[in-house]
């Protein structure tokens, strides 16, 4: 099997990176593995000494069958080091398996990454693999197929980064006049398009939100494991972009320690899959929402002094 190189995106979170290596070592195919370490420089004096514990840590590393660190000398954030790292790496390569420095992965999580990108290698409706899936509470398939893409533990091939489109406007205007912002919006249970608004405007930076509708635009599709081999231990920790414990609540479940038995299966929206997400969305919009969060503590009280 020709395995894809491994790309873990790093700051200054040393204990949460060293746990993210601990967990991919595990992996069967590690040893066989490239690694890549981007680790970007510090914004600030007071991130300074916390940067430097990575950069050190990760000369330390072993286990894999190639080591290659890519020391930033300034700060490019993260969806800048994001989209430069991944666009050098797969243009080498071919495809790339893609962490960031907060991402715990099943032990089978590199077989299950290597063998779909081996098996939808060459079907242009695939745009990438996905190794987390949301804990929803229906029961889903063990692969299956939603269009798009996404951002936790997800690899690619050439073919498909070279659709990501980073100009915002631009994938918000398709949207619009196309009339997709609903569908794009998983039914309006989650609201995408404001998320994209705001990288537009410069409050938030995330390529994630771009990947997604860039995906989505150009109609392909990622497959997901209906079990999740990737859980988010930066959730209300030390994360520049996740400081909410209550995502770690919500969007984590147990990691599958077992084998996926991955088949071919027909490429196109599953509809277990896609209505499970948005029953996952709807359930939880109190939490990214403040007002909703207060409406739902209030009726919390009033129930309290009823009983």
């Amino acid at each position: 099997m020709n395995l894809a190189p491994v790309v873990i995106f790093a700051y200054n979170r040393p204990l949460h990176l060293q746990k993210t290596i601990e967990a991919l070592k595990k992996n069967s195919l590690s040893s066989d593995s490239d690694l890549f370490i981007f680790c970007d420089g510090n914004k600030n004096e007071n991130d300074k000494n916390l940067v430097e514990q990575v950069k050190n840590f990760v000369k330390q590393i072993t286990g894999f069958k190639s080591i290659t660190i890519f020391e930033r000398e300034k700060n490019f954030g993260l969806s800048k080091s994001i989209i430069d790292g991944v666009t050098k790496i797969v243009n080498i390569y071919g495809k790339v398996i893609v962490l960031e420095d907060d991402l715990i992965s099943s032990p089978y999580y590199l077989k299950f990454i290597n063998d779909a990108l081996d098996l939808y290698e060459y079907d242009e409706e695939v745009i990438s693999v996905q190794g987390y899936v949301y804990p929803v509470k229906e029961g889903l398939p063990e692969c299956f197929f939603i269009q798009g893409a996404d951002c936790q533990g997800w690899a690619t091939w050439k073919r498909g980064w070279n659709l990501f489109e980073e100009d915002g406007k631009k994938l918000l205007k398709k949207l619009q006049s196309k009339k997709l912002i609903k569908d794009f919006n998983f039914n309006n249970s989650y609201s995408y398009d404001k998320m994209l608004k705001q990288q537009i405007k410069g409050r938030i930076s995330s390529w994630a939100i771009r990947w997604y509708a860039s995906a989505y635009l150009e109609n392909k599709y990622t497959l997901y494991p209906g079990k999740t081999l990737i859980y988010n231990i930066g959730f209300g920790t030390s994360g520049t972009n996740t400081q909410n414990k209550y995502l770690s609540e919500k969007f984590n479940s147990e990691i599958n320690i077992l084998p996926i038995n991955l088949t071919r299966i027909t490429i196109e929206n599953s509809k277990n899959g896609r209505r499970s997400f948005e029953l996952f969305f709807k359930r939880n919009q109190y939490w990214r929402n403040p007002r909703m969060l207060l409406y739902k503590i209030y009726k919390i009280l009033i129930k309290s002094f009823i009983k």
